[in-house]
């Protein structure tokens, strides 16, 4: 467990510390930019899940490249992407390297959240230091209450703003942030998102993650100490669901995108696999890329892919057709479009990184390789919520027409 005041290799602060990002202007350049960095974050993906190396330089080059502000509104200078065309940046990352993927995940949360509940003023002030190449990390989950939904980090008003005290885990992206989004609740239990300056006094991140997966995403503690924030910098939180608005879906979308992106690259490096490896003894073919079993296997993979893939697609374009005018009724379809695709995706990237190991044999378990990363990253990614319940909504609404609740899990 380390202090990360101690091991933080660039300066903390906001947007006016960092250099100016490029600025991307179509959905067609974001996804360009998202394939060739993702070449490259590839050649190390290894090394870095092997020695648990935090993906410092990789994070300040992806933010950078200006995917980190594609969903920035038009009317603010951003790209303003489909959430289809985020959903690939994602998969496309994720592939690469399942923490990179993850890691950018709960700072687009955090930007919808602002798109629905900031003001005018709060928008064009964090629009306008994301486009510089402001990174948002995440304090939202607790890990000490009796329940997920319970919360325990307050926020207190004080003559000049408020203060906040309280703990955080799970802060994926946090030990890379400009500034850290963090849930609090107030005396009334209204909820609100505090945008806090990663320096800010009383602020303490804690490299305590050590998940078998996903290991280098920095989804450790946060500490909050009598933190104090300024009033332009909260936002209010709990009208984010409490009328329809597309937050829930998004921040789904985004995490069906990891599971698909894995499963894909998970294929992918079966097929390189198998075109290596010697065939079985009783198959009576000279390659194990003519194993009929072998192909029966790979078919039935790239068919469970495939499948998440449109799922994905689909899901998306409901995601954007509500968003000019949402309603009770768009919401929810957006809801359980991207809740199939989320449940699909999460059982196919563990069969096909299952499937990797036992196809390339016993040459595919030698830790050099690190094949494994693929299922350890599936597995602990796929725990952040229930699959069961995404077909519990699913079929609720098919059977009986009750529309899913409105809330970040679904």
């Amino acid at each position: 467990m380390t202090s990360f005041q101690n091991i933080v290799p660039f300066k903390s602060g906001t947007a006016s510390e960092t250099a100016h990002a490029h600025i991307i202007r179509s959905d067609a350049e974001a996804l360009e930019i998202a394939q060739r960095l993702a070449e490259e974050f590839k050649q190390t993906a290894v090394a870095r899940d092997a020695q648990r190396i935090l993906p410092f330089e990789e994070i300040e080059a992806y933010s950078q490249s200006g995917l980190w502000a594609i969903t920035v509104p038009k009317a603010y200078g951003g790209a303003d992407v489909s959430s289809y065309t985020v959903a690939q940046v994602i998969a496309i990352m994720s592939g690469a390297d399942g923490s990179i993927g993850q890691i950018p995940q709960n700072h687009f949360y955090a930007l919808e959240v602002l798109r629905n509940t900031g003001t005018e003023q709060q928008k064009q002030k964090l629009y306008a230091e994301v486009l510089q190449g402001a990174r948002f990390g995440n304090a939202l989950a607790e890990f000490k209450t009796k329940s997920a939904s319970q919360k325990q980090t307050v926020i207190s008003p004080k003559a000049d703003g408020y203060e906040i005290n309280g703990e955080k885990f799970y802060c994926t992206g946090s030990l890379f942030a400009h500034r850290i989004p963090t849930l609090v609740k107030d005396a009334e239990g209204n909820e609100f998102l505090a945008f806090l300056p990663r320096d800010s006094q009383g602020l303490e991140l804690i490299d305590d993650w050590s998940g078998f997966g996903q290991r280098t995403t920095g989804s450790g503690t946060v500490k909050f100490h009598r933190v104090p924030v300024a009033a332009e910098d909260v936002i209010p939180f709990s009208t984010a669901f409490s009328e329809p608005t597309l937050v829930g879906p998004f921040a789904q979308i985004m995490h069906a995108a990891i599971e698909t992106g894995i499963a894909r690259a998970a294929f992918e490096e079966t097929l390189v696999r198998v075109r290596q490896a010697r065939p079985w003894i009783d198959s009576g073919v000279e390659h194990a890329a003519d194993d009929p079993l072998t192909k029966f296997e790979l078919g039935r993979i790239i068919a469970d892919v495939r499948a998440s893939e449109v799922l994905l697609k689909q899901a998306g374009r409901s995601i954007d057709a509500a968003r000019p005018q949402p309603t009770a009724e768009n919401v929810a379809k957006a809801s359980l479009d991207v809740a199939k695709v989320r449940a699909h995706s999460s059982e196919t990237a563990l069969k096909a990184s299952s499937k990797l190991i036992e196809l390339a044999g016993s040459r595919g378990s030698q830790r050099a390789d690190g094949l494994d990363r693929f299922w350890r990253n599936a597995r602990v990614h796929t725990l952040h919520d229930a699959s069961r319940w995404k077909y519990y909504f699913i079929a609720n609404y098919l059977l009986n027409g009750v529309l899913p609740p409105r809330r970040g899990t679904l």
